[in-house]
């Protein structure tokens, strides 16, 4: 792992095959995981290289932060990704739920733009069901349960992956992951994606019912430069899900765009 120091704090991330080529992608995780959620895409088998992918304030190696949920954390957060950003020379902001928010927050609210975004398994607005919320602060096993049946993070939930979402919600802990989930509960910019200026793809996992599809397709048609696409059998984490797809669907945006 390598790391950035900015705003008094450390960020690490991981990069992969610095010295290639392509546009530089800089990976951003969602709600109680790590940058290891993305280890299908920086691998070298991966859709574009150089790769990094960070670990957010809390998350990981990366130091943690005394801020509210909300926009105070949503800002520390994309704090994070424009220090990783102008580290690593990033060309395409990929954002997953969580990530997603703090990809757009950057493109409206940061002096520092990537070229281009893609926004997975997220929406303009994320509001958490009610219940959620509650187990996230009452009933931490509970919460871990709910998000890992079926439809949510997984479509299958007998995927390979399963355990090691759990075991990665578990290592960044309960307090972390509420603090995201009420971030993303407060998350509102629906009035303002006509000024977002780069190009973006929206990707969905077609069973995803943490961001439906409904979300995806907002975010195409009210950002100037938007498109949608869509990743059969998958749910939430289809970068996890249906690896092999997502990558096809990111190589070839990337391939067109940056």
């Amino acid at each position: 792992m390598e790391w950035v120091s900015h705003n008094g704090r450390v960020t690490t991330y991981r990069q992969t095959q610095p010295a290639a080529s392509g546009p530089t992608a800089l990976y951003i995780h969602g709600s109680g995981a790590t940058h290891r959620v993305w280890g299908r895409q920086y691998a070298p088998s991966g859709p574009t290289h150089p790769a990094v992918a960070l670990d957010l304030s809390g998350h990981g190696d990366s130091d943690d932060i005394d801020t509210e949920a909300g926009t105070p954390t949503l800002d520390a957060y994309a704090d994070d990704v424009v220090a990783v950003g102008r580290e690593t020379d990033a060309d395409v902001l990929i954002g997953n739920s969580l990530g997603g928010a703090v990809a757009q927050w950057v493109a409206l609210e940061r002096d520092w733009t990537p070229e281009a975004l893609v926004l997975l398994g997220t929406g303009p607005e994320l509001p958490v069901f009610e219940g959620l919320q509650e187990w996230l602060a009452d009933d931490w096993d509970r919460a871990v349960e709910f998000l890992h049946e079926r439809d949510r993070l997984f479509h299958d939930t007998d995927h390979e992956a399963v355990s090691r979402s759990r075991e990665q919600m578990e290592a960044v802990g309960q307090a972390v992951t509420r603090r995201d989930f009420v971030t993303c509960h407060g998350f509102d910019v629906r009035d303002r994606l006509g000024e977002i200026e780069v190009p973006v793809l929206a990707v969905c996992g077609e069973h995803d019912k943490l961001t439906p599809r409904a979300y995806h397709e907002t975010l195409a048609h009210e950002i100037p430069d938007g498109e949608v696409s869509f990743v059969p059998d998958a749910a939430h984490l289809a970068m996890v899900e249906q690896a092999e797809t997502f990558n096809g669907i990111l190589q070839e945006f990337i391939e067109d765009t940056v």
